[in-house]
């Protein structure tokens, strides 16, 4: 049980890290915080320094979410174990400790912990997501499309991890409060902008 307490705030710890701020920061000077719509995540980062580093932003947000998951299994047998770590890892992306708390939106995040615990759910997801996005242009409103059906998936294909996913739907619903304050007042920009 102690090797567990430890796991959970070394996760916490680790996946604070703010992935994009580190790479704009060493690779291109930029701190993207203050660019954009100020977020961390791989979608401003994309707009303020272009699809390189919006890539390897959204591969290190996935890996914070993926990889705490898929060692939760080595280290504690507990079932729900996991799938508490990836609440922690999303949560420390969202409210990371490295940056006064103010971290993202939790997609690239919560798909990561999606695909440690459930790959069929994630990969059904993240379709939605795709579709929702090459349809309309618009990250947020994929995202919050995305978020809407995951429960759905979930109560499909892996009912035990519905109290999971539902914390993660509120999560990122929570983080894209000003995203929908937007779209409601038609202000909302496309990736393009």
């Amino acid at each position: 049980m102690i090797a567990a307490g430890v796991f959970l705030i070394l996760t916490y710890m680790v996946a604070s890290v703010p992935t994009g701020p580190i790479l704009a920061t060493l690779y291109a000077d930029v701190d993207v915080t203050q660019q954009g719509s100020g977020n961390i995540g791989a979608t401003n980062v994309y707009r303020a320094l272009g699809p390189k580093f919006g890539a390897a932003t959204l591969t290190g947000d996935i890996l914070k979410g993926l990889l705490p998951v898929a060692l939760a299994y080595l280290v504690s047998d507990l079932p729900w174990f996991p799938a508490v770590v990836g609440l922690v890892a999303f949560s420390a992306h969202c409210w990371p400790a490295y940056l006064e708390f103010k971290g993202g939106k939790g997609v690239a995040t919560a798909a990561g912990v999606l695909l440690g615990l459930a790959p069929f759910v994630a990969l059904l997801t993240t379709g939605v997501w795709m579709l929702g996005f090459l349809g309309l242009r618009r990250s947020s409103v994929a995202a919050l499309i995305a978020t809407l059906a995951l429960p759905l998936f979930t109560l499909w294909l892996r009912p035990d991890l519905i109290w999971v996913t539902c914390l993660l739907m509120v999560g990122v619903l929570q983080r894209h409060r000003s995203n929908i304050d937007r779209l409601l007042r038609g202000e909302e920009p496309t990736v393009e902008n």
